[in-house]
């Protein structure tokens, strides 16, 4: 699994490499080259959305390219790219949604479940969050960081006989712990609805039982979510708890992702301004609302109910006529 933007471009260049890395930018590299590796690549077991990717890179990176006049057109613009048929999300229904925050509420954590399905942030944004983050007199929580899904490699000079870093039992973590959002979008304040705010309190209270249960072991990161003694989730454990969520809930399984297209949705359906919800969603491109906003039976239902309204008149009350009876 990808774990991040710079892993989808790693893998991306090393197959752009391997295909086309020995054309010079100078010579003529035609549309042909660029779809001959998409097919090459999906013939060795590529899947079309890596091939994709692989697309999408070639192309941002020629269209550089061309602006600083080492090619004279982007022959990606070009070529066709994979086909890759997106499967529609289907966000959680309110009944879903209370079934799932019914189970939280009476887990350890809660608030991470119910900030995720509210505000829909990202797993990553979440698990970086610290209790500096938010304003209980303002009502606010302020995304500045994530924290990245580690990269692990070896630390023992590959003499442990494990494959994966992962695996190493001396394993090393070769990304920071901590790392800014990519966009400027990405940092932003977010309000907090009051029930959200009133969890938060009981959290911090929860929290702050655990931390004088764990004594000299408590690890103090200032960090929202935490395991039993002060260190950040993990993010595979954090995943396992969702599943684990969606089980105990009797709810779909689903993607942690997904809520985050439950709660732009969310605000699709409140009739929520376009620009607010990029804010609140941290987007950085106006066309993701396309991405993650679902026009659902509801959705629907109130655009039917503002037409009728708007075209046709209510019905008067019917009146009586009133005869004057002859003296």
């Amino acid at each position: 699994m990808i774990a991040s933007s710079w892993d989808a471009y790693f893998y991306a260049a090393k197959h752009i490499r391997k295909h086309i890395g020995a054309h010079k930018l100078s010579s003529r590299l035609l549309p042909d080259h660029l779809e001959t590796m998409y097919r090459k690549m999906q013939e060795a077991g590529a899947s079309a959305a890596t091939a994709h990717q692989v697309h999408r890179t070639i192309r941002a990176a020629l269209n550089e390219a061309v602006k600083r006049g080492y090619l004279a057109k982007n022959p990606a613009l070009i070529a066709k790219a994979p086909k890759v048929e997106e499967k529609e999300v289907e966000p959680f229904a309110r009944d879903e949604i209370a079934k799932l925050f019914g189970v939280a509420l009476e887990s350890r954590n809660a608030c991470r479940w119910i900030i995720a399905i509210s505000l829909g942030m990202r797993q990553g944004e979440t698990l970086g969050l610290r209790w500096s983050d938010i304003d209980f007199d303002e009502g606010t929580i302020k995304v500045n960081i994530q924290r990245p899904r580690p990269k692990w490699a070896h630390g023992c000079g590959d003499t442990c006989g494990r494959k994966h870093g992962g695996h190493c039992p001396q394993r090393v973590n070769l990304r920071k712990e901590t790392k800014k959002p990519k966009s400027r979008a990405g940092e932003r304040p977010i309000g907090l609805p009051q029930p959200l705010l009133d969890q938060l309190k009981i959290h911090a209270a929860e929290q702050a039982t655990e931390r004088e249960r764990a004594g000299g072991l408590w690890q103090d990161g200032d960090w929202l979510f935490t395991n039993e003694v002060g260190q950040p989730l993990n993010h595979r454990t954090d995943l396992k708890h969702w599943k684990d969520l969606l089980a105990a809930a009797g709810v779909r399984d689903a993607r942690l992702h997904d809520v985050r297209h439950t709660a732009a949705t969310v605000l699709l359906e409140l009739g929520v301004t376009q620009r607010a919800a990029e804010h609140v969603m941290g987007w950085s491109n106006p066309s993701m609302a396309k991405r993650y906003q679902h026009v659902n039976g509801k959705v629907l239902g109130m655009v039917a109910d503002k037409v009728g309204e708007s075209l046709w008149e209510k019905p008067k009350k019917s009146r009586r006529k009133r005869r004057k009876k002859a003296n």
